[in-house]
């Protein structure tokens, strides 16, 4: 393997691998390897385990943002950043998601796709309770659909896939092309 993918979980690395199957693209075969380290917080552990770069290995991965400067700390620590810098991330091949994965999607396809994801898997009963929960009534649908997705056992590992299988192709959020990219030319990109 010459290339390590750290991501923060199992449902990015879902979304990573569905999107490189829908390009066409063999990760194991081009030598990348994707690690879900369980959380953004785990990430530096995940650096110092896969070991530095160079040698014809490279690391690279997808964080989200509010682990931005954990992660920025800890490739530091690591020698594989000049200063603790939240900007240094991408261009050392580390790139930021905004809240999350699941948001940098949900803006991607929008809300009315990401519903018409939901009814396909057979939760629209389950989305209408979780919207009528007092906790949820004022939010905008946006950030409940972030929400519902995390709110069950192995649903954002699901959605990761069925989202990223609805997300039309010229529409692939920027930290996701960039982290494909950084692994290998997207096709025609």
């Amino acid at each position: 393997m010459h290339t390590v993918v750290l991501v923060e979980g199992l449902s990015d690395r879902a979304a990573v691998e569905t999107l490189a199957r829908r390009l066409g693209r063999d990760l194991d075969a081009e030598g990348v390897g994707i690690r879900a380290m369980g959380g953004g917080t785990s990430i530096g552990r995940g650096v110092v385990e896969h070991g530095p770069q160079g040698a014809g290995r490279r690391l690279t991965g997808l964080v989200d943002r509010r682990e931005a400067g954990s992660v920025a700390r800890a490739l530091h620590r690591a020698g594989l950043l000049a200063e603790p810098a939240v900007e240094r991330l991408a261009p050392a091949g580390f790139f930021v998601c905004g809240e999350d994965l699941e948001d940098e999607l949900v803006r991607a396809l929008g809300v009315p796709a990401v519903l018409e994801v939901v009814e396909r898997a057979g939760e629209t009963g389950l989305w209408r309770t979780f919207c009528s929960q007092p906790a949820h009534r004022d939010r905008d649908d946006a950030s409940r659909l972030r929400r519902f997705l995390g709110t069950r056992a192995g649903r954002k590992i699901r959605y990761g896939t069925l989202l990223v299988e609805a997300l039309p192709l010229g529409a692939v959020p920027r930290p996701l092309a960039d982290l494909l990219d950084t692994v290998g030319p997207l096709p025609g990109g």
